[in-house]
């Protein structure tokens, strides 16, 4: 137990210390102060309930553990790569603990990092209570029970993930930050069915159910209906400034056996997602690791150079070749080929198999049926998270910085590499956009084409890494282009929710921030 909490504790100070904590737990301040103002509400149809404690205490940890199960999941998977690029990793491999202890460990440091922000919400739901003044009789049972019930299993759980993703091969790098989204999507979505029937929420929907979401959300509906028999069963979560029109009166949660079994069941899932990480983890043996690249030294070995017979030639005047200076169209066209390269390196032929399908996909669909050309844009993702991001991942910053001109020519030639993918993957959308005549279309394709890459780079250039791009834009993807929503949507799929101008203007700004982030890393460098 000593080692447990030295390990989890030198963790949790570690990561507590970065930036992206501090920005997570701001995030965090900010959605409790749109729960205040009423941006973020739970609705009943036209109801909602009177801000007493047992709605606050509800709304927040609903907050909470959908808000936190999604973004502490990319801020807390990262600590067994970080104990391998710091060699921590290779000290502990030394010792005589055990991998199940040490995913354990993690998964336990991770709980501590979310629990954290956690309570921090905890607190914005206490204050949130004086500042609605609806009801100020504060009643601590029901306004943190929903906290400990709900929020806290679920981050262990979500804690518990960030590890097996980060044993498994396949899921520990980018492709598993995109894959997440869709996991965290189902374990919301899959449980709703009862809510959305109107239906009584049954024993399986609580073990199913790991944010709470259906199993506060389904108590709250059958109060309501004992109190308005006309209440058809309608129940949200949203974020928007409509506000209800009525309110009711909310007790609290109601604590049936199932509720707590529920709850212990999602911690030991927990644990043996923890524990099923250890079977696929590396313990930091390279011959055992699968990102690891076997060079083989070939007959290298029997080459032997006896310096100590080496003659020295004599000292004689050299001449250097002096550098031969191309245009400066010739130079950018040559560093757009080479950083094209770099992007696209490491991909094997199925990739570019399935990118082919998808242009002969796009150019077959007709315009209003753009479901190939989302494909497209959600394709090439780990491709363009690398923008911005490789000086810091493989330690070139000194390297490329120190070259002439770097910020004027490298910079536009990430971006004109990235612009260059996104074009050619969508560009069979393209093609049945010009057949067609499509001009509205075609001006929303080429908006998507340059903010896509845009984005990419002004994320990676200003924080180092490409999880953040990753995150970001699947979940942009799936709630804009993926649902038509107008102002989000910015491939423009519905002439309602096409918003070109928009996109070309964010754009701009996008690659001003770029350089400037750029420019000031430069100067610090």
């Amino acid at each position: 137990m000593r080692m447990l909490y030295h390990l989890v504790r030198a963790d949790f100070l570690e990561r507590s210390r970065r930036y992206s904590f501090l920005v997570t737990l701001a995030a965090a301040v900010y959605l409790g102060y749109c729960s205040i103002t009423g941006k973020v509400v739970v609705q009943l149809e036209d109801y909602r309930g009177v801000y007493n404690s047992a709605w606050i205490g509800c709304l927040m940890t609903l907050v909470a553990t959908t808000f936190l199960s999604l973004v502490g999941f990319y801020i807390v998977k990262n600590t067994i790569l970080r104990d391998q690029e710091t060699g921590v990793g290779q000290i502990l491999a030394t010792t005589p603990m055990t991998k199940s202890f040490y995913t354990i460990a993690k998964a336990i440091s991770n709980f501590a990092v979310l629990s954290a922000m956690v309570g921090v919400m905890a607190l914005a739901a206490l204050l949130m209570q004086y500042l609605k003044a609806e009801d100020t009789h504060v009643q601590l049972g029901p306004l943190l029970l929903p906290f400990l019930l709900f929020a806290l299993p679920a981050m262990f759980f979500t804690g518990a993930l960030a590890v097996l993703f980060e044993t498994l091969p396949i899921l520990r790098g980018g492709a598993g930050n995109v894959i997440f989204f869709f996991v965290w999507t189902a374990l919301i979505a899959l449980p709703i069915a009862p809510l959305a029937n109107g239906g009584r929420v049954g024993t399986a929907t609580y073990f199913s159910d790991a944010t709470g979401l259906v199993s506060i959300m389904g108590q709250m509906q059958e109060d309501l209906r004992t109190i308005d028999p006309l209440y058809k069963n309608g129940a949200q979560l949203t974020i928007g400034e409509r506000a209800a029109t009525r309110t009711f009166l909310w007790t609290g949660l109601r604590l049936r056996p199932a509720v707590y079994w529920s709850r212990a069941a999602c911690l030991m899932l927990s644990i043996a997602i923890a524990l099923l990480g250890a079977s696929f983890f590396h313990r930091f043996d390279p011959g055992r690791r699968w990102d690891f690249q076997k060079v083989s030294t070939g007959d290298s070995a029997d080459v032997n150079v006896d310096v100590t017979t080496t003659a020295l030639p004599a000292q004689t005047q050299r001449h250097l070749t002096p550098i031969a200076h191309t245009g400066s169209a010739t130079r950018m066209l040559r560093l757009v080929l080479a950083e094209l390269k770099l992007m696209l390196k490491g991909h094997r032929w199925w990739w570019y198999a399935i990118a082919g399908g998808i242009f002969i996909a796009s150019v077959a669909s007709p315009p209003a049926a753009p479901g190939a050309a989302l494909a497209a844009l959600i394709w090439p993702v780990l491709v363009w998270s690398q923008m911005g991001t490789r000086e810091a991942r493989f330690n070139t910053t000194s390297l490329i910085f120190s070259a002439e001109h770097s910020v004027r020519r490298q910079l536009p030639a990430v971006w004109i590499a990235g612009i260059v993918v996104a074009a050619v993957t969508n560009s069979g959308f393209a093609i049945r956009l010009l057949s067609a005549g499509h001009r509205q279309g075609l001006m929303s394709w080429l908006a998507s084409t340059l903010f896509v890459p845009s984005l990419a780079l002004a994320f990676g250039v200003w924080s180092n890494t490409s999880k953040l791009f990753e995150a970001v834009y699947t979940a942009w993807w799936y709630v804009g282009p993926a649902h038509q929503t107008p102002g989000l949507d910015f491939l423009g799929t519905t002439v309602q929710s096409a918003r070109p101008q928009l996109y070309l203007a964010m754009t701009l700004a996008l690659v001003v921030a770029a350089y400037l982030g750029r420019r000031a890393k430069l100067a610090y460098t």
